[in-house]
């Protein structure tokens, strides 16, 4: 291909590019109210987190963010968006910000795992990505529930991460059988860079 022509391709890719992570976060804002309240836990089981695996696994850390970022914004700024239909930054400093907040750099992490292997994205890397995602939302998502409650660590745990764990994992198993033959596709239409 001759240079110019690379260069309008680049731009032509760009600029679908761009489309993929309003996509993603409207398709976490859907996800996200499937929510099934949760007794002894301020926090809902929801489809939140099978929207942010896949939209780290498809689109990649840089685009990822931006869309995780954009989901987070519309709710912050009053559409209802979040789980059970919440908005507001209320939510962001409650017992369940820290899930949201978990969601952004998980993403992100998500995405390097993705994009630093060699050639197609693999099924082992991406649920090895998605892990790590889980773990680092778990991570920051336990941490602010128990300081806004005022919990101890031991008691933060089976309230903020044990009853999600069978669901989320798998959330992980269904996203990494989708995500990978999604993010192929997408790249093979030019939506995505191609694998090097």
């Amino acid at each position: 291909m001759k240079p110019e022509l690379k260069g309008v391709f680049r731009v032509g890719m760009r600029t679908r590019s761009l489309t993929l992570p309003p996509i993603f976060a409207a398709v976490t804002s859907v996800l996200a109210q499937v929510s099934i309240p949760v007794p002894f836990s301020p926090v809902p089981i929801t489809g939140q987190m099978l929207g942010v695996f896949l939209t780290g696994a498809i689109l990649g850390s840089r685009l990822g963010t931006i869309s995780v970022l954009t989901y987070i914004l519309l709710g912050t700024v009053g559409l209802p968006v979040f789980a059970q239909g919440r908005s507001g930054p209320g939510v962001l400093l409650g017992p369940s910000g820290g899930y949201l907040t978990g969601f952004v750099a998980g993403t992100y992490l998500l995405g390097k795992i993705i994009e630093r292997g060699k050639g197609p994205a693999a099924y082992g890397r991406t649920a090895a990505g998605m892990g790590l995602c889980l773990l680092v939302t778990y991570a920051t998502g336990c941490t602010q529930l128990a300081l806004v409650l005022n919990l101890a660590p031991s008691r933060a745990l089976p309230v903020g991460v044990l009853p999600f764990l069978p669901l989320d994992l798998l959330k992980l198993a269904l996203a990494t059988a989708l995500a990978v033959p999604v993010r192929r596709s997408l790249q093979a239409a030019g939506f995505l860079p191609a694998p090097t």
